[in-house]
């Protein structure tokens, strides 16, 4: 049997959680098994700058984070849950990967 492995990666977890509850219905619809979603680490990306812009003054400091949060979820995959997958509306910002295993 086939499996189908989604991996999910975005800045806002709410993109990734209602592209989730889109893939659990599906899966409920048709049937077939589903392990997820796995929560893998979230990817922290760090920049600190100077506040003022001479140089002069005292040194403060800006700090900027943005995180990237990732889920992977495997479902195992007939044709007809594969092309309902594919038709899940993926809102702006939303990176998916799907990838085909052998079980």
């Amino acid at each position: 049997m086939q499996k189908a492995r989604i991996k999910l990666a975005s800045t806002e977890i709410d993109k990734i959680n209602e592209t989730i509850d889109f893939i659990k219905e599906i899966a409920d619809k048709t049937g077939v098994d589903m392990r997820g979603p796995i929560p893998l680490p979230t990817k922290k990306l760090k920049l600190t700058t100077r506040k003022s812009p001479c140089g002069d003054g005292t040194a403060t400091w800006e700090r900027y984070e943005m995180r990237i949060h990732k889920r992977l979820i495997d479902l195992g995959i007939d044709d007809r849950a594969l092309r309902m997958v594919m038709r899940v509306p993926i809102p702006e910002g939303l990176n998916i990967e799907i990838e085909m295993i052998e079980n």
